[in-house]
């Protein structure tokens, strides 16, 4: 059995808001991870970004994610698979995707996750109006076929800010009632207005995504953030009691990440 190091602390409760941690920090599957993370955090964050069958929890181990959740005061969020698209010129695929997502939700239903977290990808290289208002009609007819099936409230799902301005997806969010997830990440990579951005969702974000952003490449260590982003997330930090997900994938960024988010954000401050 490969030994993998752990985590130097707990950080249980150590925040006002709720600390996730990837299912994926040891080149190891799902469960190890969950054993090796359960004990030092509030949250994890299941990553599915494959929808193939093979690639998915089975249901004896989704059974054992509950059991680990209470053994380890655990919660769950879901990232709900990327390798299929909602948002697709093509009818069947966007048909495909909603039919594996519901399938997905059913499967992990019984861990009670605070949020599924959602892609709605634009991947034309045209951003002209009418392409912006097709990719919204595309978009909103897969939400309509996806809640169809859903007795889950739209709030539990979370839309993630990703490469596109994304008041684009501004009447999807407010017409389904979903929630927001806002990764600082993306919106320091694509040179956001961050605050702005946080500030307009506040009042509907549940989950937020955070990495560190360095010379075009994100999902690294917290500590690669430069000094006035850093100061940015720590005062978005100061205001937030939802969940926040430390969103990379290595022992040695997520320890790096875990100091800083100590140094950067002291609950007792």
């Amino acid at each position: 059995m490969t030994e993998y190091p752990a985590l130097p602390k707990c950080y249980k409760h150590a925040y006002p808001f709720t600390l996730s941690v990837p299912s994926y920090i040891y080149p190891d599957a799902l469960i190890p991870n969950v054993k090796m993370l359960g004990h030092y955090t509030d949250e994890i964050e299941v990553l599915l970004f494959e929808s193939a069958s093979d690639s998915l929890p089975t249901k004896d181990e989704i059974k054992t994610l509950a059991i680990l959740a209470a053994d380890f005061d655990l919660t769950y969020n879901i990232h709900l698979p990327t390798d299929i698209s909602l948002t697709d010129k093509e009818p069947s695929v966007r048909q495909q995707a909603v039919k594996i997502l519901q399938s997905v939700i059913h499967l992990t239903a019984p861990l009670s996750p605070s949020t599924y977290t959602m892609h709605l990808p634009y991947d034309e290289p045209s951003r002209t109006e009418a392409d912006v208002k097709k990719w919204q009609e595309f978009a909103y007819n897969s939400m309509e076929h996806l809640l169809k099936s859903q007795s889950l409230p739209a709030r539990g799902f979370s839309v993630e800010t990703l490469n596109y301005p994304f008041e684009w997806a501004d009447k999807i969010i407010k017409d389904f009632d979903f929630s927001v997830c806002i990764d600082l990440g993306h919106l320091i990579l694509h040179e956001n207005d961050v605050q702005a951005v946080v500030d307009k969702y506040a009042g509907i974000t549940s989950i937020i995504h955070l990495h560190g952003v360095e010379n075009g490449r994100d999902h690294i260590a917290l500590n690669r953030l430069s000094k006035t982003h850093s100061e940015t997330v720590r005062g978005i930090l100061k205001q937030f009691s939802g969940v926040v997900s430390l969103e990379v994938f290595s022992y040695k960024h997520l320890a790096e990440s875990l100091a800083f988010l100590e140094e950067c954000v002291r609950k007792e401050d």
